[in-house]
């Protein structure tokens, strides 16, 4: 099952976010293949301000599972964090074409 997460960085998070950076891209990377998107977003300033994610996971509990093992949450980065189940309908990657 496919999941969309957006998180929000908490008000002056950019030194957390660049701290623990390193240990979040490997995180990610040792998700391998369930990861189909990832990114910050940006805020006006053009700095990251957020995280957006596309994963696949075989449901909500195995999702909120893994999200609390992220370097950046372990850190105290995000404000908030909001995970919904996704549908990719436009350009899907070829692993999720119908």
């Amino acid at each position: 099952m496919l999941f969309m997460v957006h998180a929000t960085d908490k008000p002056g998070g950019l030194d957390t976010r660049l701290a623990n950076r390193p240990a979040h891209l490997d995180w990610l990377t040792k998700a391998g293949p369930a990861i189909k998107a990832a990114g910050p977003w940006l805020g006006r300033d053009d700095k990251p301000a957020g995280s957006l994610l596309i994963v696949e996971m075989a449901d909500r509990a195995a999702l909120d599972a893994w999200l609390a093992t992220d370097p950046y949450a372990i850190a105290g980065l995000f404000q908030s964090v909001e995970a919904a189940p996704y549908k990719w309908v436009f350009n899907p990657p070829a692993d999720l074409a119908p």
